[in-house]
């Protein structure tokens, strides 16, 4: 079976920081884009970063670009997102996805992200 497994939440002080890391199992992502998205309690989910295939180019959400940063590893089948500078407004569930054309088909469950003020 197909699955995504997000770690490295927790809770941290404004200003801090938190590497997520997502973890993929049944076959290889190698090929497709990836991305994190968060949700926050009564907010929709939204898009945070994504990166293609090769690691060549990401893209960010307004509200985190130059703050957090995407990676991924094709050799061990995981994407990574720093976070930096958090804000108590980051605080949400992280999901890691995977897009295999248009949509994200796969999702992980989520690591919780809180950040105190």
């Amino acid at each position: 079976q197909v699955q995504l497994v997000e770690s490295g939440g927790g809770l941290v002080q404004a200003g801090g920081s938190l590497r997520l890391s997502c973890v993929a199992s049944g076959r290889s992502f190698s090929s497709y884009a990836m991305g994190w998205f968060r949700q926050a309690p009564g907010k929709e989910r939204e898009f945070v970063a994504g990166i293609n295939w090769s690691g060549g180019s990401t893209h960010y959400a307004d509200s985190v670009k130059g703050r957090f940063t995407i990676s991924r590893d094709n050799a061990k089948n995981t994407v990574a997102l720093q976070m930096n500078s958090l804000k108590p407004e980051d605080t949400a569930v992280y999901y890691c996805a995977v897009r295999l054309v248009v949509k994200y088909d796969y999702w992980g469950q989520g690591t919780q992200v809180t950040v105190s003020s």
